[in-house]
C-alpha cells in the first residue's frame, strides 16, 4: 500500500502514516490501531518481534488502518498521552481519527491501560476495538 521503512514490527503489515492513516480511516470507515514506539526503547524492542510473528493480529490488522510511528514521528496533543507518555502505547482511533481513552489493556497493568508487551494484549484490545467501533469481523468477535 505504501512505502514505509521497517521497524520491526513487521513487513506483511499494511503500514500508513499518521497524515495518511487518518484520511484512510475516513475513506475507508475503518478503526485506525496507533502504535507508538521508540528506536531506543527496550520494552518496544521486545514487542517487535512478538507482534510481528502473530498471525492473530495480521489477520484481525485488514479490519484496520495500521499506523506505527517512531521516534519524532509521535503526533502532537494530550490525547495521544491518556494516561502518559510511556513506550510502547497502542492507541484506538475511529473512523474520524479521534483517540478512543476507553480502549485499553485489559490484561494490563491498570496504572498504564495502553501498555502491551504480548501479542495476546494486542489481540484482546483488537477485538475490543472491533467490538466498539465497528468492523467486518464484528459478527465473529
Amino acid at each position: 500500500m505504501f512505502s514505509f521503512p521497517l521497524t520491526g514490527l513487521g513487513e506483511q503489515y499494511d503500514w500508513a502514516t499518521f497524515e495518511d492513516g487518518l484520511k484512510l480511516a475516513k475513506e475507508n470507515n475503518k478503526p485506525m490501531m496507533l502504535v507508538i514506539h521508540k528506536t531506543w526503547c527496550g520494552a518496544c524492542k521486545a514487542l517487535k518481534p512478538k507482534f510481528a510473528a502473530s498471525e492473530e493480529i495480521l489477520k484481525l490488522s485488514s479490519d484496520f488502518v495500521m499506523v506505527n510511528v517512531e521516534d519524532d514521528e509521535e503526533p502532537e496533543g494530550s490525547q495521544f498521552q491518556p494516561d502518559g507518555g510511556y513506550i510502547p502505547r497502542i492507541l484506538f482511533l475511529n473512523s474520524d481519527g479521534v483517540v478512543q481513552p476507553d480502549l485499553i489493556n485489559t490484561l494490563g497493568n491498570p496504572q498504564y491501560k495502553f501498555f502491551y508487551s504480548n501479542a495476546l494484549m494486542v489481540t484482546e484490545a483488537m477485538k475490543s476495538a472491533l467490538k466498539a467501533l465497528g468492523g467486518s469481523r464484528n459478527d465473529e468477535l
